[in-house]
C-alpha cells in the first residue's frame, strides 16, 4: 500500500480518537455517495459533524487545511445532504476540518477546526 495512504489512515485514527475522547459520538468513518468520501460523522449536542481530515507529514505546501478546497466542500456537502437525508436528521449539521501535521508516530500536531466551512448556495 502507498505511504501516503497509512498517513492518511493513521491521521483519521487520531482524529476519531480525538473525537471521542472530546465527547462526541462517531456516527459513521469514511461514508460514501458518489464520488464523496466524509471521512468522519459524528453527534455531539444534537449536533451532526461532517469532519474532514487532513494529514501531512510537513507544511511546505500549505497548512493540511488548505487542501479542503472549494471543489471539495461542494463533494462533501453533497455527501451530508443525502446523509441528512437518508437518517431523517431534523437538527443543525457543522462542517469541521480536522488537521494533523505528523512528525513521526508519537509526536504530531492535531488542530480541530470547528465550523470550517459552511458550503453556501453561491459556492454550490
Amino acid at each position: 500500500m502507498a505511504q501516503h495512504n497509512d498517513l492518511g489512515r493513521y491521521g483519521e485514527n487520531l482524529a476519531k480518537a480525538h473525537l471521542e475522547a472530546t465527547g462526541y459520538e462517531v456516527l459513521d468513518v469514511n461514508w460514501r455517495h458518489g464520488k464523496a468520501e466524509i471521512d468522519l460523522i459524528a453527534y455531539k449536542d444534537k449536533v451532526i459533524i461532517f469532519a474532514e481530515v487532513k494529514t501531512r507529514s510537513g507544511n511546505g505546501f500549505g497548512e493540511p487545511e488548505d487542501f479542503v478546497d472549494i471543489r471539495k466542500q461542494k463533494l462533501l456537502a453533497g455527501a451530508a445532504d443525502e446523509y441528512i437525508y437518508v437518517k431523517d436528521h431534523q437538527g443543525e449539521v457543522r462542517f469541521d476540518i480536522i488537521a494533523i501535521l505528523v512528525k513521526n508516530e508519537t509526536n504530531y500536531k492535531l488542530n480541530h477546526i470547528e465550523d470550517a466551512f459552511w458550503p453556501s448556495a453561491d459556492k454550490l
